[in-house]
């Protein structure tokens, strides 16, 4: 399809803000410039792309991934990680603010990334700053740059250039943040409980899962909603595992707290019961939890207590894993923590979904609208409409793929999903109106914040 020509893009089962029907689309300019009824568009000289049944969705968003260039390219890198989010579907990424070196936590770690992603990507990119302690300072002038927000942990982060934040740093790191109208993005876990848990090196997947706990969670969230209310910070609660910490984010609700959260698609298709001894691609920080916890995800899911499902995309080495398939230990407790997903989250996501009675306009409320509502993008991506860009996927729910994760686009063939089978595959990819060929050339735009952006995550 030609970048910039006028295009129909037609199927019986186009998904709308207001549900699925039939639709036919025209393009215009890299830009959606109408929705009709199926069949209705003269296409004259348009090309017309008719999918039939195959599905038509808005391109995903993914608001929690970690490239990791410059600095760690060889665990990931914008090349890798665009292509691949472009075949699974997901056209606006936004990347973390650590495990590049330099983080970014300063205007000019934001400019080295920016020069560095530049021509390497196949969707459009825009990056989180980081909020740790001692750069209170930087954090306007990183706002005004253009960053989404600003990302903390409040226990380690696993690389020593971005240091936790300790209760003085998150009241002032929130404090400015309510100051200048940014939206703080927190990784939840307490450094007390986690350190007063029981620590049992090994291959034992339910040693690791003790050793995190689900009162780390609460108790962070706990903490962390204490200061939003002290401080009028917004506040977005990151990769929520355990269903403990709803009720916390519901009274703060009710209690006029703007709070969001979002979870993974690992924690709503996988479980603890299902980790084989050994397997470190399942290892993250907070864990995978067990399937009741999973059922419960689920149910908040559905009542819209969550804003966004993202992939928190965060691979490394097969030799950090320590896989046993690559000669490692296989030692949950040394392994590197995070998953790898970023081109299976919409089939991964689609495959339970279904099972559970749910839509494909239920999947793109989660992946695409809701991320797009958290970072200021609602009325450019997230939805098939007028005058957003026409980033768009054919999608067909009913195929099925085995996965083998050395013919996904990531840069290291380690996932938890290998071996599954999932349902829906991606047929095409669509950004800005132009068919994405991840074997040509990258173009992807890069993003930054909507000037009036004072988005509160609603979808």
């Amino acid at each position: 399809m030609p970048f910039g020509q006028p295009a129909v893009i037609r199927s019986r089962r186009a998904v709308l803000p207001d549900g699925e029907r039939p639709a036919d689309v025209l393009l215009r300019g890299g830009r959606i410039e109408q929705v009709a009824a199926h069949g209705s568009l003269a296409v004259g000289d348009s090309e017309l792309v008719d999918l039939g049944d195959t599905a038509l969705l808005p391109g995903l968003v993914d608001t929690h991934v970690h490239v990791n260039e410059p600095g760690r390219t060889e665990w990931e890198g914008f090349a890798t990680a665009t292509r691949a989010a472009a075949a699974g579907g997901v056209t606006t990424i936004i990347d973390m603010p650590l495990n590049s070196v330099p983080p970014t936590t300063t205007v000019a770690g934001l400019e080295v990334k920016r020069k560095t992603a530049e021509g390497q990507a196949w969707v459009d990119l825009g990056f989180w700053g980081g909020a740790i302690p001692g750069n209170v300072a930087d954090l306007e002038p990183l706002h005004r740059a253009g960053v989404f927000g600003f990302k903390s942990f409040l226990a380690p982060s696993g690389v020593d250039e971005f240091p936790h934040v300790e209760a003085a740093d998150l009241e002032a790191a929130l404090a400015e943040q309510a100051r200048i109208g940014a939206l703080a993005i927190i990784h939840a876990e307490d450094p007390a409980v986690l350190a007063a848990a029981p620590q049992q090196p090994g291959v034992h997947y339910r040693d690791f899962l003790a050793s995190r706990p689900a009162g780390a969670e609460t108790a962070a969230v706990a903490r962390l909603l204490d200061t939003a209310r002290r401080t009028g910070a917004r506040v977005h609660i990151l990769h929520v595992s355990s269903a403990a910490v709803l009720p916390l984010l519901r009274q703060a609700r009710e209690d006029g707290v703007t709070v969001t959260a979002e979870t993974c698609p690992h924690y709503l298709t996988l479980a603890a019961e299902q980790v084989p001894d050994g397997d470190t691609a399942f290892k993250c920080c907070p864990p995978i939890r067990d399937e009741a916890n999973r059922d419960a995800l689920w149910e908040a899911l559905a009542n819209g207590e969550f804003t966004a499902v993202v992939s928190d995309h965060s691979p490394s080495t097969p030799d950090l894993k320590l896989l046993p398939e690559f000669g490692g230990s296989g030692d949950f407790a040394a392994a590197w923590g995070g998953i790898a997903s970023l081109q299976l989250g919409l089939p991964a996501v689609w495959t339970e979904a279904r099972r559970r009675g749910h839509t494909l306009a239920d999947v793109v409320r989660w992946m695409s609208a809701g991320p797009a509502g958290l970072v200021g993008l609602t009325g450019t991506k997230g939805a098939i409409a007028a005058g957003c860009d026409a980033d768009l996927v054919a999608f067909d729910p009913d195929g099925e793929f085995a996965v083998h994760a050395g013919e996904l686009h990531h840069r290291n063939p380690v996932t938890p999903y290998a071996g599954r089978t999932l349902s829906g595959a991606v047929r095409t990819t669509w950004l800005r109106g132009r068919a994405v060929d991840t074997g040509a050339e990258p173009f992807g735009r890069r993003l930054v914040r909507p000037a009036d952006s004072r988005s509160t995550g609603a979808s």
